[in-house]
């Protein structure tokens, strides 16, 4: 229960009181067993017992001992300390006189506890002091004995499974974070409103709202999800806090970011779900049909040279980048990423984070990664100059090169590297090829159903009803299977800019992107709507999930 040396200290102080002998000592040294401090083998052999090493306690750190036997809680208290506080810091609520709160401690020499106290509940606060086991006992009194006795012992920061798993709190977040996963979402949100808890999940890039709770209860989630976390600090209300939470369920591990921040309403937290089955994903389920996959995957075997992937955030590029490195990763070849930060471990490929806090930029790595000798770099994305020109210069040295750019179609990411500073004659050098792309939700494969284009549909997608002949044109209906929303899963749609002699004679003359864009539809390039509308007729998708999705097209 105390740190070595609180429990050195109290051995001093209880052999001053004449409550135990340096002989007792030496005794307890002898029979200690394992992990066993010499207080628990005092207490074990029945030399002293709790209360007394408690009363000592107080009486040397001028605390009050109160004895707990018989004292009877009312349900109020538990409004005054948060279950997953009074766990975490292994205290209970007496009461309050006035203003003043009253908590009765077990370790009055645990002074980062009595710090931290004021901070997280109400900065006036009177302490007092008394065993583990009569806390535990009063605790169970306050909470229900099932949320408090059947956690064993006191939870401990960081430890996310130790039995406690039937207190309230504890089960409404593992309950949240399991629905989740059961709907496929890709994010949870948990946003305090001015008089409530709002839960939302974003399931195939759509936000629903799927739960709201009382307000009382946003501090008691937010501590346990700081605490499943085993790196946030439950203390720390006032800057933004960044983390990870790694569980199994149904024999399967569950891995998500937490972004937690602070509003006006309190705090505010979105955990991202990091899908590992993404990682096995092949081009086809990304989206690409036949002759893109064939013609992207050529690419993929070029031996130098850079490839970029384009899109706003939230475009699925990474998940891209992942499927290109599972396709080109053999025995044979040496790859390295560097990334901010490294969502997924790949297995056989060398991974680097980003920390800019000591200096480990994403130029910095990219220039010890050099000199790893590797045959392929991923760079999560081309930020600034100097990123950007290293990975130029990795390229015309015999390197494949694959990153990601924030454009909105792909011959703009020509334009975008010059504006970063990199010289025409270096980009028409060095990039091979740049994919933009965009993701729209697949409809069920299982409750699809025949549909057809609207007049306005029609006209969006710049379709002539002859060009329908022989599409296959499918709405969504709604099952169990996709939770009657009609769609299940996202899909890319993509277009394919491959830079040529004569587009590389352009890149250098300086031409503008509209030039850039019709040249590459005259080398074939379908454009971001033109691979949408494929998809609608072939029965994946929807026209307003295309129409949406490209409301930026130019064509």
């Amino acid at each position: 229960m105390f740190s070595p040396k609180t429990e050195e200290l109290l051995l001093e102080q209880l052999q001053e009181s004449g409550l135990i002998t340096e002989r007792d000592v030496a005794h307890a040294r002898g029979a200690q067993k394992g992990d066993e401090s010499l207080l628990e083998t005092l207490t074990k052999t029945g030399v002293i017992n709790d209360e007394q090493i408690a009363q000592t306690v107080a009486v040397n750190s001028g605390m009050e001992y109160v004895d707990l036997h018989g004292y009877t809680a009312h349900q109020g208290l538990k409004d005054l300390v948060p279950l997953e506080v009074a766990m975490r810091y292994k205290v209970a609520p007496l009461g309050a006189d006035g203003p003043t709160l009253q908590l009765v401690v077990s370790d009055p020499y645990d002074f980062e506890t009595l710090d931290a106290l004021p901070h997280i509940l109400q900065p006036d606060i009177e302490f007092f002091c008394s065993t583990p086991s009569l806390i535990k006992t009063l605790m169970a009194n306050i909470y229900g004995n099932e949320a408090v006795m059947g956690s064993g012992s006191f939870k401990t920061a960081g430890d996310s499974d130790s039995g406690d798993g039937d207190a309230p709190v504890i089960r409404l977040v593992t309950n949240l974070l399991m629905e989740a996963f059961k709907n496929r979402a890709s994010d949870i949100h948990i946003e305090p409103l001015e008089k409530d808890v709002r839960i939302r999940y974003r399931i195939d890039g759509v936000l629903h709202d799927v739960e709201h709770h009382p307000k009382r209860l946003l501090a008691a989630i937010i501590s346990r999800i700081k605490i499943m976390t085993g790196t946030m600090s439950i203390d720390e209300k006032r800057v933004p806090q960044d983390g990870r939470i790694t569980m199994s369920f149904n024999d399967k591990e569950l891995d998500m970011r937490v972004s937690i921040v602070p509003t006006n309403n309190g705090e505010s937290v979105v955990m991202r779900v990091l899908d590992k089955s993404s990682l096995r994903l092949g081009l086809s389920d990304l989206g690409f049909l036949s002759d893109d996959q064939s013609r992207f995957e050529r690419l993929l075997t070029l031996p130098d040279g850079i490839i970029l992937v384009t899109g706003p955030t939230g475009s699925g590029k990474t998940t891209t980048l992942y499927a290109c490195l599972n396709f080109i990763n053999r025995p044979d070849r040496k790859i390295i990423t560097v990334e901010d930060p490294v969502e997924y471990e790949l297995a056989g490929i060398n991974q680097v984070m980003v920390k800019e806090d000591i200096g480990m930029t994403f130029a910095a790595a990219l220039r010890a990664m050099l000199r790893q000798a590797p045959n392929i770099i991923m760079i999560g994305e081309i930020r600034d100059m100097e990123t950007a020109g290293i990975a130029i210069q990795a390229s015309l040295t015999g390197h494949l090169v694959f990153s990601t750019l924030h454009t909105n179609d792909a011959p703009s990411a020509v334009a975008r590297l010059t504006d970063i500073g990199i010289k025409p004659f270096l980009i028409a050098s060095a990039v091979r090829a740049i994919m933009a792309q965009r993701l729209v939700r697949k409809l069920c494969g299982d409750c699809k159903a025949p549909s057809t284009l609207t007049d306005r549909e029609l006209r969006s997608l710049g379709l002539e009803a002859s060009q329908m002949l022989g599409a296959h044109i499918m709405g969504p209906q709604g099952c169990n299977k996709c939770r009657q929303f009609g769609f299940r899963g996202r899909m890319c749609i993509l277009e394919i800019f491959e830079i040529d002699d004569e587009v590389r004679s352009m890149v250098n003359e300086n031409l503008t992107t509209p030039q850039l864009r019709r040249r590459a539809r005259q080398l074939g390039m379908r454009t971001l709507r033109e691979d949408g509308i494929r998809k609608v007729l072939a029965g994946l998708t929807t026209a307003d999930e295309v129409i949406e999705a490209t409301m930026s097209d130019a064509d």
